[in-house]
């Protein structure tokens, strides 16, 4: 029975995917973000659960990667469809988004690049046997939180500059190309995976952490690009990342 609990946590991961990829869809974006947040807790807490029950098995991978599809992956292009076509019928550069793309009524569904490349990532990651105390590209949990903190900020800390620049229909579709690089970039970035609780091993997640959490604090929902953009450039110039 024991080694079916791991699994079943990730069963629940899925079921926030599901339940926020219906929120998605009424463009209730607070709840969607609940639920995306609650399913990366469990994403994380599976794992983690599967090490210290030593219970880790190749359908635990498997059901694992199919979970942060729905939960990381198809979240994530949703919400992006409803931002872009907000950008439309919101009337944000409405004329010259429609001139330069010529089918702006088409437009939003380029959201659903990053769940392409979602998908992508995941299954690359499966047969990837170099990706364990470390990440090739980034991981779909981390773009996911990226892409949910738009709306978020839109919500929370929104003024004139902010929408103008979130509603534009160009950044959201410079974001979706940038979305879809990182996940399968050739860039490899730390994973936040305890061996063990010493310092000096897991130096980098520890300041990582403190750092990340004294920005949420301070800045809320701003912090999370910033935090993002911070674990690439130290997973960049660090020598744990090699």
């Amino acid at each position: 029975m024991i080694r079916h609990i791991p699994n079943l946590i990730t069963l629940l991961n899925v079921l926030c995917g599901c339940v926020a990829a219906v929120f998605a869809m009424r463009n209730e974006m607070e709840l969607t973000a609940l639920f995306v947040f609650l399913g990366i807790f469990f994403d994380y807490f599976d794992g983690l659960l599967a090490r210290l029950l030593k219970v880790q098995s190749d359908l635990g991978i498997q059901l694992d990667s199919l979970a942060d599809m729905i939960t990381s992956g198809l979240v994530p292009g949703l919400v992006m469809f409803q931002l872009m076509d907000m950008s439309q019928t919101g009337g944000w550069n409405h004329g010259e988004a429609g001139a330069a793309f010529g089918w702006a009524g088409l437009f939003p569904f380029l959201g659903f690049l990053i769940t392409l490349a979602s998908a992508y990532r995941l299954a690359r990651f499966n047969i990837d046997e170099n990706q364990v105390s470390s990440f090739v590209g980034l991981p779909t949990p981390a773009n996911a939180l990226l892409i949910l903190s738009l709306p978020l900020i839109l919500l929370y800390h929104g003024n004139d500059a902010l929408n103008s620049l979130i509603l534009n229909p160009w950044f959201l579709f410079g974001q979706t190309l940038l979305s879809s690089f990182l996940l399968n970039a050739p860039i490899r970035l730390f994973a936040l995976k305890f061996d063990n609780w010493s310092f000096q091993d897991n130096a980098l997640r520890y300041l990582f952490v403190i750092l990340s959490l004294v920005l949420l604090l301070t800045l809320q929902f701003l912090a999370i690009p910033l935090i993002l953009a911070i674990y690439i450039l130290s997973s960049l110039f660090s020598k744990g990342a090699d």
